[in-house]
């Protein structure tokens, strides 16, 4: 006896429940982790930090933007959810004293770019290392210490700026009608003005530069012009003010309130920033 075999051909109903979402791939648990890349609605993002259930992400142009932890990102095209980690329930990024994002992993030392930033003045010198010297070091800039703005013709003659070799400046109280302002006037009449950019603050002395807030006062107290201005400014403060050992021990102290650009005038911070960039843009495209 010859059995026939039946064959269904619709054994497998292509219309089951579930058949709207068969040919989607499967969303898997991703724990968070900082410097993790993702995507969240057309934002690409590397992670810089969570805390009470949002990731912070933050593109490659600084941008950020917060997304709740759990499904809706993309791993490499996969749709991943992202979960709180096995141990610590929150990150928050780490900054620089200038605001940048700080590195989690030390970066190896880099070559000293030939632009340079000459800055008028020790103290100059010593805030701007403070806030901005992990900045500068990240970038290769080198920071220079100019004795008085009578020597930067000279500088400049000799450092010879071109294009991939610019030269930034910073000195105090550039302000209309200046020695400063007439100095900077010449450098720039001399055929640097594509390579040179000098920059100042309108404060008479950089110390004017830290928040009075920092030193407990709301305002910076007034010197007048026949009193050198340090020593007049610790004789208001309170503070010994007979001669350089003063002066120095008395910046110390200003110094050591400043933690971090918030402590600044704006206008010094958009000075170093503008500097910092007009330096670095030759070199951009080879980081």
């Amino acid at each position: 006896m010859i059995r026939s075999l039946t064959v269904d051909r619709y054994s497998k109903d292509v219309l089951a429940p579930g058949w709207q979402k068969a040919h989607l791939k499967q969303t898997r648990d991703v724990p968070v982790e900082l410097d993790l890349v993702v995507e969240f609605d057309d934002f690409c993002g590397a992670v810089v930090g969570w805390e009470n259930g949002i990731v912070l992400l933050e593109d490659r142009k600084g941008k950020r933007r917060g997304a709740p932890l759990g499904a809706g990102f993309l791993l490499e095209g996969e749709p991943v959810a992202l979960r709180p980690p096995l141990r610590g329930g929150a990150a928050k990024p780490k900054y620089t004293a200038s605001g940048s994002r700080a590195s989690e992993t030390p970066a190896p030392a880099k070559v000293a770019l030939p632009s340079r930033i000459y800055v008028e003045g020790r103290h100059d010198a010593e805030l701007i290392e403070k806030v901005w010297g992990e900045d500068l070091r990240h970038v290769g800039v080198v920071v220079e210490y100019l004795g008085g703005i009578d020597d930067l013709p000279a500088i400049v003659a000799e450092f010879r700026p071109e294009p991939g070799r610019r030269l930034g400046v910073l000195v105090d109280h550039l302000v209309p009608g200046s020695k400063e302002s007439r100095i900077a006037k010449q450098v720039y009449q001399a055929g640097y003005r594509d390579t040179v950019l000098i920059e100042g603050h309108e404060f008479i002395d950089i110390w004017q530069a830290v928040k009075p807030q920092r030193i407990g006062r709301k305002a910076w107290p007034s010197v007048p012009r026949d009193v050198d201005f340090k020593l007049g400014t610790l004789s208001a403060l309170g503070l010994p003010h007979q001669d350089q050992a003063d002066i120095a021990r008395g910046w110390k102290a200003i110094l050591a309130r400043v933690e971090s650009w918030r402590d600044l005038e704006p206008q010094l911070n958009t000075k170093v920033e503008t500097l910092i960039d007009f330096v670095t843009q030759d070199h951009l495209a080879d980081d």
